[in-house]
């Protein structure tokens, strides 16, 4: 389907041209060179489907009242089987309202055509790059948030006819990941009957004297999923004693690094798990360290603009204020040690070498201050400030009756995915998709514990399974649709009841509201939608007129046609944001 097929944008080419022809008779188009015109879903059903304040808003500059302005274009445009009507309401919105056979023309056609959705004119290879959570230890509920959104914007994405891509970048190099080997040592000999103590400030003692001392220092990790890690390692009979000689000669660095690279194995295995869970697979989990030693950090500094480079006092700098940043950033330290800036840029220069031509990253909440300096290398590389985005997933406030849960490292107390996902039980994927869907991703998501365990209608994922579910009843009790799906005129006394035509209209607006999520990377547009329909159908199957098992003839076809459209809009939508659609839920219900 092409964009200009949808409903939205077909009334939007009306109202434009008959725009332009007022203003052409009023010799006043010079005064809009670049005519854009807005168009909304009406926000009182009452007045249409489609609205636009067009008149509104530019009655200064035409010099005429809203209304007067309003009514001259609506007489300019001609009504035809497509609008059914065209109206003003104060205080100056233009209002359309689409005839009912066009509604379930388009229901029809795009749920029995080959691809429902409307595709970009111009496709291309998309790199998303979302989670990418810390190899260090269990992921965090923000990390959860990201994994949803990030999963149904690649869904999303990929109906607007792009290849899209999901990476998890592991960053498994550096002294982060030196010091996490360093607490599973000093954890493994506490395991073994060792007494361990914790360093309170920071010091110049070296490492590995705070190891033989049994120190663990301030810097490094002190989580109980630590001990883990080590009793892991200590289950191995061979590596136990393998690792115990080498405690004997005292070869700490051999052992830091074999317990950093099975920790980061062992983390990123339970992240693996969290997210298969939770339904998210990745396509790529990339490897920090294999640019490390495929020799693509240091080659930065050379592939950056000469302009956009410094040494001073030892370090190389890349200037970053050259493209907005606040300060220009070391890359280089005295010592030869790349920065993690210096990795980013080498791995975001690997993307595009691999044949992608947009590049998104979602990040958590406390990465915003780095977008600028990141954007500017990628332009310094000599790639388009376009062809890279940076979506934010905010911070997740947990609610339990009614009071924010206190973050803690203290068992028992919320801190990780994994514990989300336990408290959630056997519906975790689907509730704790849609919870994190509910709101836009770059503002604080409050994530309520005790709707979220509901299992009634009052839980929003389990209203809008229950409304396909009984859908689902409808036809397994009265078999499934037959009959033409496109109505003539003689069937348009059958959809003038209000809930008939509202749920007709809602139904029709699936494909547009699917594009509208997707260009705007807004999944919870989605949400939002599926739930409105949902209601459009609980209101419809509540009405006493609109008994389907009571109907016979015509009018029974076209009730079950209308319903099998928006079962059709219900699955396919749930199935974009990660959400299973259930046919037998416990409240079912028949008609």
């Amino acid at each position: 389907m092409k964009k200009e097929n949808l409903l939205k944008y077909k009334v939007l080419n009306i109202l434009t041209n008959s725009i332009k022809k007022y203003l052409e008779s009023e010799n006043q188009i010079e005064l809009f060179p670049d005519l854009k015109i807005r168009i909304e879903y009406s926000r009182d059903e009452k007045f249409g489907d489609y609205s636009s304040s067009f008149a509104l808003e530019n009655k200064n500059s035409l010099g005429k009242s809203p209304q007067v302005i309003a009514e001259k274009i609506i007489s300019l445009i001609t009504t035809d089987s497509f609008i059914e009507s065209v109206t003003f309401s104060q205080p100056g919105f233009i209002n359309f309202r689409i005839s009912p056979l066009s509604l379930t023309k388009y229901a029809s056609e795009f749920r029995l055509g080959s691809d429902p959705f409307a595709k970009e004119e111009k496709t291309k290879k998309v790199l998303l790059e979302f989670v990418s959570a810390n190899p260090t230890g269990p992921m965090n509920i923000v990390s959860a948030r990201s994994a949803a959104y990030g999963d149904a914007l690649a869904n999303l994405i990929s109906t607007l006819g792009h290849t899209v891509k999901r990476e998890f970048y592991v960053n498994d190099y550096g002294n982060q990941v030196y010091l996490l080997g360093v607490a599973v040592l000093l954890r493994y000999k506490e395991l073994n009957g060792e007494t361990i103590s914790f360093q309170e400030e920071e010091s110049d003692a070296p490492v590995f004297q705070l190891v033989e001392s049994n120190i663990l220092p301030k810097e490094s990790y002190r989580g109980e999923y630590i001990k883990d890690i080590a009793k892991r390692y200590s289950s191995d009979g061979s590596k136990k004693s393998s690792l115990d000689m080498k405690i004997k000669n005292k070869d700490w660095d051999s052992i830091i690094r074999e317990l950093s690279l099975f920790a980061i194995n062992y983390n990123l295995e339970g992240q693996k798990k969290d997210l298969d869970l939770f339904g998210v697979k990745f396509d790529e989990f990339f490897s920090e360290r294999s640019l490390h030693d495929a020799g693509e950090v240091e080659k930065v500094p050379a592939r950056l603009k000469e302009s956009d480079k410094k040494t001073e006092e030892g370090k190389l700098f890349f200037l970053s204020t050259n493209y907005g940043d606040d300060k220009d950033r070391v890359i280089l330290r005295e010592d030869g040690r790349p920065t993690y800036l210096m990795a980013d840029i080498a791995y975001h220069k690997n993307k595009y070498d691999r044949g992608f031509e947009e590049i998104i990253d979602i990040w958590g909440p406390d990465h915003y201050g780095y977008i600028a300096r990141l954007k500017g290398a990628i332009q310094s590389l000599g790639f388009g400030a376009d062809s890279f985005r940076v979506l934010i997933a905010q911070q997740v406030n947990l609610i339990e009756n009614k009071e924010k849960v206190k973050m803690s490292k203290r068992l028992g107390v919320f801190q990780t995915m994994t514990d989300l996902l336990s408290y959630l039980g056997k519906s975790a994927r689907d509730v704790g998709r849609y919870f994190f869907l509910m709101r836009s991703s770059d503002a604080p998501l409050d994530f309520d514990l005790d709707l979220a365990k509901d299992e009634s209608e009052k839980n929003p994922v389990f209203y809008i399974q229950y409304a396909y579910a009984r859908i689902c009843s409808i036809f397994r009790e009265l078999g499934e649709v037959s009959g033409d799906p496109v109505f003539s005129d003689t069937d348009l006394e059958f959809l003038k009841s209000d809930e008939r035509a509202r749920l007709l209209f809602w139904t029709a607006r699936f494909p547009e509201e699917v594009n509208d999520a997707a260009v705007s990377f807004e999944p919870h547009r989605l949400t939002n939608y599926l739930q409105s329909l949902s209601r459009s159908f609980t209101k419809f199957y509540s009405g006493k007129d609109n008994r389907i098992k009571e109907k016979s003839g015509r009018e029974r076809e076209i009730l079950l046609q209308v319903c099998k459209s928006v079962q059709f809009n219900l699955r396919e939508g749930l199935q974009l944001l990660g959400i299973s659609a259930p046919e037998r839920m416990s409240k079912e219900e028949s008609k």
